[in-house]
């Protein structure tokens, strides 16, 4: 067998894959370039140039939609990375517990979003939600608040469900980073006398960079697209309070407005793309090597 033959050979294996990926994930994709210039219907369409885009940035939906989207995504990736890390530290120390309570965190993970919805919608009902109920029970009625019907809050109610529900990944990804810094790394800063912060911030932040931008990218992309926890919940109301790009879209889709809504999801993939790649270009160059 030839070299030539030798390397069509390898491509064999990877052809079903690419197949798979082309018509499923390439073709979907491009088709929805063209048929946002569209207005389409599952048997006609009429190519209309940029107008489903016009229209799209006058609708009111869009602009607290987008407004939305960026209060969620910067929540939710704040204190995952926050919490993910603080938790992940102590759950690197080990304790006894240390397996059970990793299993506990990381279980809501694995749990479907739609059950998640549905769960804190009992919980945070104002009435007899448990949430309140236990507020109450404390003496903290001051704090009892209506979670997903108050304009003000609901958008951060929604954004504490992301978190809860994603925290236990990044508990393992921030865990793993942890575990890949050499142990020789702290005696040795330990004998200059360093104190626990000195470590973290000399040792611990700078060499676990790549667990923190794959935490920091991930959580960008999911909240950028979530839609199952928020629409469960909420709908995306009380009127708009809460809706999301991704809530804004999949209404258009329900109405009828097919090319409106595929100009949605084109804009959704440009504002994705243009945030994530030079967010993860510089801080991957920021990495350091050990």
């Amino acid at each position: 067998m030839s070299t030539t033959q030798k390397k069509l050979y390898s491509y064999y294996f990877i052809l079903p894959a690419a197949v798979l990926y082309i018509v499923l994930f390439i073709v979907p994709t491009f088709s929805s370039f063209y048929f946002s210039l569209t207005r389409w219907t599952l048997f006609d369409f009429e190519f209309i140039g940029l107008d489903n885009f016009v229209q799209l940035f006058k609708e009111e939906s869009l602009a607290i939609g987008f407004k939305n989207t960026v209060i969620y995504t910067v929540v939710s990736v704040f204190f995952k990375v926050v919490l993910g890390l603080g938790l992940a530290m102590l759950l690197n120390k080990g304790l006894k517990t240390q397996s059970f309570l990793r299993a506990v965190f990381f279980f809501p993970s694995i749990i479907s979003s739609v059950a998640i919805g549905l769960i804190f919608n009992a919980l945070m009902y104002p009435t007899t939600g448990l949430i309140n109920n236990t507020l109450r029970a404390i003496g903290l009625d001051g704090l009892a608040r209506n979670w997903l019907t108050d304009p003000s809050i609901v958008i951060y109610s929604v954004s504490f469900v992301e978190v809860w529900k994603y925290l236990g990944i990044c508990i393992v990804i921030f865990i793993a980073g942890l575990q890949a810094i050499p142990k020789h790394y702290y005696e040795a800063i330990s004998i200059d006398g360093a104190n626990r912060f000195e470590k973290f911030r000399y040792i611990t932040l700078p060499l676990i960079r790549p667990a923190l931008n794959s935490v920091i990218i991930l959580s960008l992309i999911g909240g950028i697209r979530s839609f199952e926890i928020v629409y469960v919940m909420t709908q995306g109301g009380p009127g708009y309070a809460s809706d999301l790009l991704s809530t804004v879209i999949y209404k258009q889709f329900a109405e009828g407005y097919y090319g409106l809504a595929t100009a949605g999801n084109v804009l959704l993939f440009a504002a994705a793309t243009l945030i994530v790649f030079p967010l993860y270009t510089y801080l991957t160059k920021r990495e350091v090597e050990y």
